[in-house]
């Protein structure tokens, strides 16, 4: 996150949202370092807020995080559901509960990590909207179970190394 995060221009023209799979209490300090050394806003995720372009919202350790439209709005809904993935909060709640959103596109980044967390998200997305998935490459990553679940799945992405996803990111979504 500290090699992407940064990079992401202030005036970013979309919200973005991270699942990373840490344990309770690191997800707050994890967002306040990012913020401190970010042009973007960084947060830890709470209920109910309202998206914004230029933002990043982190999902809370131990709560599948979800958006759901609300008027003209989309929020963050923090829920408790099972593990799924083996993992709490788990990228594919989150991928697809952006099928309903009122987002034009979707711009997927999956990095670094064990497991598959994000792929069956990804697959249910992609038929029922525009979304474009961009993996860090094998090259760069320290565990590439994540990334390399989207090879395997034949999931059609762009492979970038991790100092370029900033750039991938703004490139395909604009300030």
């Amino acid at each position: 996150m500290q090699e992407v995060i940064p990079k992401l221009p202030k005036d970013l023209k979309a919200p973005v949202l991270i699942v990373q799979h840490m344990p309770d209490g690191f997800t707050q300090t994890l967002a306040e370092r990012l913020d401190s050394i970010s042009e973007l806003e960084v947060k830890e995720a709470e209920e109910g807020d309202i998206l914004r372009d230029g933002y990043v919202y982190l999902a809370k350790a131990g709560r599948h995080m979800e958006v759901k439209k609300v008027g003209n709005d989309h929020k963050i809904h923090l829920q408790d559901e099972p593990y799924r993935e083996g993992v709490r909060p788990c990228a594919n709640f989150m991928y697809e509960s952006l099928v309903d959103s009122g987002y034009d596109e979707v711009i997927c980044v999956v990095m670094t990590g064990m497991g598959a967390d994000g792929t069956e998200g990804i697959k249910n997305l992609i038929p029922k909207k525009p979304a474009k998935v961009i993996i860090q490459n094998e090259e760069s990553c320290v565990v590439f179970g994540m990334p390399g679940s989207i090879v395997k799945n034949k999931i059609r992405h762009k492979s970038v190394d991790l100092k370029y996803i900033a750039n991938e990111i703004t490139l395909n979504v604009g300030v």
